[in-house]
C-alpha cells in the first residue's frame, strides 16, 4: 500500500496579472508558504509555462522544475482542460468557447480549431514525459450535452453516433499518450459528454477500453448531480489516476434545484465551497483512496463563491494534510503470528 501524495494546488484559479500571481516564479513562494508541496499547471496559461517549448526541450523542462524546486515544490500534472474542451464543441457553443482559443483563431473554422486543440494535446503528452509525469488532466468536450435532458426525445442512434465521433477524435490522441506512457485523465464534469459513470463507460467502450483512458475524480461534480461519489470510487478505482479535492453543497428549496434557475453561483442550491465548508465526506473518500492504493496526488482546486481565495488556499493545504492517511505497512494483528502459509496446518484446521 502507498500513501497518496500532497497537498498540491491547481494554479488555474490563482494566476493573474498582478504579483505574486503573474508568473510561475513569483507564485511559487506563495504556494509553498500556504503549505503545498506540489502544483498542477494549466498548460494553456503562458504565465505558467510555454507548452510547445516544454514538448521539445529538456532544458526548458528542467528550468520549470528548478524554479519550483527552489521552494520545495514539484509539478504534479499538466492540465489541458481548456484545449480538451475544444476537441468537441457543438456549434451552439462555438461563440461561448471562442475565448478558449488564441486570439488569432477566434472565429476560425471548426477544422482549424480542432487541429489546434489536437496539437495542444500532443504537445502536452510530450511535455508530460519530459517533465517525468505519469498523468495529465483534460476535458472530453461535448457534442451531446444539449440533449442531456431529452426533450424532444433523442432519435435512435444519436447517442451511439456521438460517442463514436468522440472516439474518432480522441482515439489517436490516446494512442499518442500511450506512446509516451502517460495516462490521460478525463475530469467527469457536467457540460462534458463524460459527466458521470455511464457516459464514461460509453466512451471507454467506444475507444476499445483504451488502457490510457483514465479518470480525474472530483467528488464535487458527482455530488451536485446527486451521484454516489463513494460508490463511484468502488466502481472505477482502477481507472482513477488523478483527483481534485473540492467541496460542494446541495440545498434545494421550493424555488430551485439541480438546474439552478440560471442563477449565479452564489445563489444556486448546488454550489462549490472551500474545503471543509461543504457537505462532502472527505474522511470516507481518503479512506477509500487508501484502501484502493491510490498513488496519485491530492490536488486542491479552489472554486468558492463566498470565501476569499487566499484563505481558501491556506485552509485547503491544512485540510488535505489532516485527511491524508499514512498507510500501514503491516497488519494490526500481525503480533499474533501464524500468518505464514502452511498447507498441512491449513488442512488440519479444516479437518481434511
Amino acid at each position: 500500500m502507498r500513501t497518496l501524495k500532497g497537498p498540491a494546488l491547481f494554479l488555474a484559479q490563482f494566476m493573474g496579472d498582478e504579483a505574486p500571481f503573474d508568473s510561475l516564479a513569483s507564485i511559487a513562494p506563495w504556494v509553498a508558504e500556504c503549505g503545498y508541496v506540489g502544483v498542477q499547471l494549466p498548460s494553456n496559461d503562458a504565465r505558467c509555462m510555454d507548452l510547445a517549448l516544454a514538448a521539445e526541450s529538456d532544458t526548458y523542462c528542467d528550468e520549470l522544475k528548478g524554479t519550483l524546486a527552489e521552494h520545495g515544490l514539484v509539478i504534479t500534472e499538466l492540465s489541458t482542460h481548456i484545449q480538451g474542451q475544444m476537441i468537441a464543441v457543438h456549434p451552439a457553443y462555438r461563440t461561448l468557447f471562442d475565448g478558449f482559443l488564441p486570439e488569432a483563431l477566434r472565429g476560425a473554422s471548426d477544422r482549424e480549431r480542432l487541429d489546434w486543440a489536437r496539437q495542444q494535446l500532443l504537445f502536452a503528452a510530450k511535455a508530460s514525459r519530459r517533465l517525468g509525469l505519469d498523468a495529465s488532466a483534460t476535458f472530453s468536450g461535448a457534442l451531446l450535452w444539449h440533449t442531456v435532458y431529452p426533450w424532444p426525445q433523442r432519435p435512435a442512434g444519436l447517442v451511439e453516433e456521438g460517442f463514436a465521433e468522440l472516439a474518432r477524435r480522441w482515439g489517436p490522441i490516446l494512442d499518442a499518450y500511450a506512446d509516451v506512457g502517460v495516462d490521460l485523465c478525463y475530469e467527469i464534469h457536467p457540460g462534458e459528454d463524460l459527466h458521470d459513470g455511464v457516459s464514461f463507460e460509453r466512451f471507454l467502450e467506444a475507444v476499445g477500453n483504451h488502457p490510457r483512458a483514465s479518470i480525474l475524480y472530483d467528488p464535487s461534480h458527482l455530488y451536485l448531480q446527486q451521484i454516489d461519489y463513494l460508490g463511484f470510487l468502488d466502481l472505477y478505482h482502477e481507472r482513477i489516476k488523478m483527483m481534485h479535492v473540492k467541496d460542494a453543497e446541495f440545498r434545494p428549496d421550493a424555488r430551485s434545484g439541480l438546474y439552478g434557475g440560471y442563477q449565479s453561483w452564489v445563489d444556486r442550491p448546488g454550489r462549490f465551497r472551500s474545503l471543509g465548508d461543504g457537505q462532502i465526506d472527505f474522511g470516507a473518500i481518503f479512506s477509500k483512496l487508501a484502501q484502493y492504493d491510490f498513488a496519485g496526488w491530492a490536488v486542491v482546486e479552489w472554486e468558492c463563491a463566498l470565501k476569499d481565495s487566499g484563505v481558501g488556499a491556506r485552509e485547503g493545504a491544512a485540510f488535505v494534510r489532516r485527511h491524508i492517511i499514512p498507510v500501514t505497512q503491516h497488519g494490526f494483528d500481525d503480533f499474533v503470528g501464524g500468518k505464514a502459509r502452511d498447507d498441512q496446518r491449513n488442512r488440519d484446521i479444516l479437518g481434511i
